[in-house]
């Protein structure tokens, strides 16, 4: 199979280093990386050209849904395409499990792994924290697979011919950081073949808090961006009022606590303004780009 890697990055130039020298050690290379930036200081493309796998430059734009369909765009003749977040190292064997996986089971158009850690939660984890976490990694002798209704958007791997058969975009009225667009997108997939989480598919996601979306506006999104997919379709409303909830919830808890490395305060005031948006009609994802 040809396969190729996506990766859109923000504001994160040396993260990126590490996630790219961490691609160039697979066990099976893919054809190429492509990277679409913000900016293009996002990425020291004098590093990227020293690795052993080419990497191509995607001209830069600003939004993670615009980003990925700009690589969508550039894919090619591609029959994988695999997005990783900037700050996700995928074990050696990540590409060669993912070629075998879609490669035996042909109606497995979303596949998506198991991370070891994630960093998402607190302050992040260190490179050589990461690294160390996938060194002391043992795979099962024997892969589980899983039905799951979408991929987790740090390591989402797709197969090229269903997104093409679906006409399937990354949405672009999810502004930014564009959270739950992995739902999004890979529902509009569902219809295609199976959606699945693999056990052989393994790998760390720092959560680097370099580069993110303000507390404020991460905050509104989490109220917004479920409503407006549960009225386009792509989120059921019961999955939708569960992440809603739970994120308030855990934004209030969060709050209380003194130096957090989450912004919770700033998220609880973005949750409180997307609820007094909704009530009054107003809420929409876009509102965003003008907090």
């Amino acid at each position: 199979m040809k396969i190729v890697v996506g990766i859109a990055t923000a504001g994160r130039r040396e993260v990126l280093c590490d996630t790219l020298a961490e691609l160039a050690r697979q066990e099976r290379l893919p054809a190429e990386i492509l990277i679409c930036p913000a900016q293009e200081e996002d990425v020291d493309w004098s590093f990227a050209e020293t690795l052993t796998v080419p990497v191509r430059r995607v001209a830069p734009r600003q939004g993670l849904c615009v980003q990925r369909n700009a690589i969508l765009d550039a894919i090619g003749d591609a029959e994988l395409l695999l997005f990783f977040d900037d700050d996700f190292l995928p074990a050696p064997s990540f590409v060669t499990e993912a070629e075998a996986l879609l490669g035996r089971e042909g109606d497995i158009v979303v596949a998506t792994g198991q991370v070891l850690a994630d960093g998402i939660h607190g302050p992040g984890l260190a490179a050589a924290e990461a690294r160390a976490i996938l060194a002391r990694d043992i795979a099962p002798a024997e892969a589980r697979l899983t039905p799951v209704e979408n991929a987790y958007g740090c390591n989402m791997v797709f197969r090229v011919a269903a997104i093409r058969a679906a006409g399937a975009r990354f949405d672009e009225n999810l502004p930014l950081y564009g959270w739950q667009e992995d739902t999004d997108f890979c529902q509009q997939l569902a219809g295609q073949g199976r959606i699945v989480h693999s056990t052989a598919l393994r790998g760390v996601h720092r959560g680097s808090k370099r580069g993110r979306t303000s507390g404020l506006r991460f905050g509104y999104s989490q109220i917004a961006n479920p409503v407006y997919l549960v009225r386009k379709g792509t989120l059921r409303p019961r999955r939708a009022l569960r992440l809603a909830a739970g994120n308030v919830a855990a934004n209030i808890g969060g709050s209380l606590k003194p130096n957090n490395p989450v912004d919770r305060i700033g998220r609880l005031k973005g949750n409180c303004l997307a609820f007094w948006d909704l009530l009054r009609g107003r809420l929409a994802p876009q509102r965003i780009l003008s907090l």
